[in-house]
């Protein structure tokens, strides 16, 4: 697989409970809330530069506890 020139990655805020997904390096010019607590930012062209998921915690609450037991029978 060729890698992407763009530079991804996640970082999640445990004070504001925001978990960040970075597509690429750009300055937001406008954002849209794709779902409630889900907000994707754009730049200038309308592209997708990034995902925040507000509430992270609890969005993620729910498939936690499988994503753990996977993690676990995985390392086995």
């Amino acid at each position: 697989m060729k890698k992407s020139a763009k530079k991804q990655f996640v970082h999640y805020d445990a004070k504001s409970d925001v978990l960040y997904f970075g597509v690429k390096r750009g300055a937001e010019e406008e954002f849209v809330e794709i779902a409630p607590g889900i907000v994707a930012e754009l730049d200038g062209e309308g592209l997708v530069i990034g995902v925040e998921v507000l509430n992270a915690s609890g969005v993620f609450r729910p498939v936690a506890k499988s994503i753990e037991l996977r993690a676990m029978s995985t390392a086995r």
